[in-house]
């Protein structure tokens, strides 16, 4: 990680408001709460998003790969439950027994291999069951469903320790399809009696007590993603950005800013250099419609979004407030990763799981 002298970006992660957000998921599901860690924890580390919730209590965490979950394994407690979300790849299913990891399957092919190695190792293997309740991505079709009911002994070998799926369009709390999973969802159980359900991710928390089940599962809405755009985010914001300005000038009427020509001064202006740009995670659909923050007052993005740089009109910005070395913030109070998220055109999860690695990073609550 680079140091905080020589870092041209600061990401501050709030670990705090990690575990103020599991607890008020928790408690408004009233049923066990995982959490989803893939992805490095969206972004944020899982290292230190682990230790934060296994000291708010989490035992149940979720992985989407297999490696994910092999680290994953040396920073939570040894009774802790691991679930590799896309089961294992073929001939890597030994490897999910070998890290104590639980893998979601999700086709035939990949519940026979996990029986035949049941089968090779003389044990009964737990597993996670997930079913396409209606989104055609991942989970046993309807197909399989059908031959469960006519053949119960294809689970030989398998103990189901949870049966899962997924909402489609859980921050949509109208649409209709949620309905339509949640029934569907509840008639696959059904086959399971005894074996715990999981339905609700982050938003499927908020559609309410039918949809949680018996564990739920948020990724997101940990880190402070709104579960449910419009309205007030009731989480808490969870990351902070800023940025150093690495070169000011002033430029005239008829001056040119960045790549493409495509920000063409109307009058004299100050433009300020900051080192963030879309190697970092920025997005250059950014360029021109996002803004920076000094102080609190909004500078906007002039010119293009660069690999490593973007552009600002600090026009009126007092001096002694903007120079090279100084920061101005990128996620704060006045702009949010899902306002950052609405101005590129895509949702806060990308945001987030962009953030790079040139960041100096600073955990508060360690």
């Amino acid at each position: 990680m680079p140091s905080a002298t020589r870092a041209g970006a600061y990401l501050t992660v709030d670990l705090h408001a990690v575990r103020a957000n599991y607890r008020h998921l928790r408690a408004l599901g009233g049923v066990e709460c995982g959490a989803v860690l893939k992805a490095d924890a969206y972004g944020l580390g899982m290292a230190p998003v682990a230790a934060a919730l296994v000291a708010e209590g989490c035992r149940t965490f979720f992985t989407a790969h297999l490696d994910e979950g092999v680290r994953l394994r040396t920073l939570v407690p040894l009774d802790a439950t691991i679930y590799v979300m896309h089961g294992a790849m073929p001939g890597a299913a030994r490897d999910c027994l070998a890290h104590d990891l639980v893998p979601v399957l999700n086709d035939p092919g990949q519940l026979e291999e996990w029986r035949a190695l049941a089968r090779e190792t003389g044990r009964v293997l737990p597993a996670a069951l997930q079913f396409d309740t209606g989104m055609a991505r991942m989970g046993l079709a309807g197909a399989d469903v059908d031959r469960l009911r006519q053949d119960p002994a294809w689970l030989d070998g398998l103990r189901p320790q949870l049966v899962m799926s997924h909402l489609a369009c859980a921050d949509e709390p109208l649409h209709p399809i949620n309905l339509h999973q949640r029934q569907s969802f509840d008639a696959v159980r059904a086959l399971f009696p005894g074996v715990p359900g999981s339905l609700a991710n982050s938003s499927g928390v908020f559609l309410g007590p039918a949809f949680h089940h018996d564990l739920l599962r948020p990724g997101a809405a940990l880190y402070g993603i709104h579960p449910q755009p419009g309205g007030v985010n009731p989480l808490a914001q969870a990351v902070s950005l800023a940025a150093r300005v690495v070169q000011l000038r002033s430029i005239d009427a008829g001056d040119i800013v960045g790549y493409g020509a495509r920000y063409v001064a109307p009058g004299p202006r100050r433009i300020a250099t900051i080192a963030i740009g879309y190697a970092d995670g920025w997005l250059r659909a950014l360029s021109g419609r996002s803004y920076a923050y000094v102080d609190g007052v909004a500078v906007p993005f002039v010119g293009t979004v660069s690999m490593d740089s973007i552009t600002l009109d600090v026009t009126g910005v007092p001096d002694e407030r903007i120079a090279p070395g100084q920061s101005v913030d990128l996620l704060c109070a006045q702009q949010t990763v899902d306002d950052v998220a609405a101005q590129a055109g895509t949702i806060g999860y990308e945001v987030l799981t962009r953030l790079g690695s040139r960041f100096h990073r600073e955990y508060i609550g360690l």
